[in-house]
C-alpha cells in the first residue's frame, strides 16, 4: 500500500512559456521508488498516472540555467497522448490551438529555455543552431502575461 505522501502532490508545475500545468510529486534528481535512476538536472516529476507501476514517472520540467524560468521539457503535444480528458491531471495537457507544436526548452548539458538559446545562439554548437531552426520558439513573455508597453 502506497503511503499518503506518495499520492499527494507537492504543488502544481506551470511552464512559464506555454502555461502547461500539472501537479508534481517530487523535485530533484533521484525520483522516489527508483533504484538506479539519477536525473542530470533538478526536475519537477510526477508519478505516471496511467500505469500502476510505481517506478514509472514523468518529467514535467526544470529551470532554465540562464534565466531561471520554469519550463516544460518538451512540446505541449508531447504530453497529449498521456492525458486523460476526464482527469484533473490532464486538464491543461489537452492544449489549445495557440500552443500547437511549441517547444519551450532544450537540454544541452543543462536546461535552457528557447528564448535564452536564441539570445545566446552563438554559444551553442552548429548542430544545436540547425536544430533550433526547425523549432517553433516561444516568446519571452508568456501568453497569459500582458504586455507592459504603453
Amino acid at each position: 500500500m502506497a503511503c499518503e505522501a506518495e499520492r499527494r502532490p507537492l504543488g502544481v508545475f506551470e511552464c512559464q512559456l506555454c502555461s502547461l500545468t500539472a501537479p508534481y510529486s517530487y523535485v530533484g534528481q533521484k525520483p522516489p521508488n527508483t533504484q538506479s535512476i539519477i536525473l542530470l538536472e533538478e526536475s519537477f516529476v510526477t508519478k505516471d498516472p496511467f500505469t500502476p507501476d510505481k517506478d514509472r514517472f514523468l518529467i514535467l520540467g526544470s529551470r532554465c540555467s540562464i534565466c531561471g524560468r520554469l519550463v516544460c521539457v518538451g512540446p505541449a503535444t508531447t504530453l497529449l497522448w498521456r492525458c486523460d480528458p476526464g482527469s484533473t491531471w490532464g486538464r491543461r495537457c489537452l492544449g489549445d490551438s495557440r500552443q500547437g507544436l511549441q517547444e519551450c526548452s532544450l537540454f544541452y548539458s543543462k536546461r535552457f529555455c528557447l528564448p535564452c538559446v536564441q539570445e545566446n545562439i552563438h554559444a551553442f554548437p552548429q548542430e544545436i543552431r540547425q536544430d533550433l531552426g526547425k523549432r517553433k520558439v516561444p516568446s519571452k513573455r508568456p501568453a497569459s502575461q500582458p504586455s507592459t508597453q504603453t
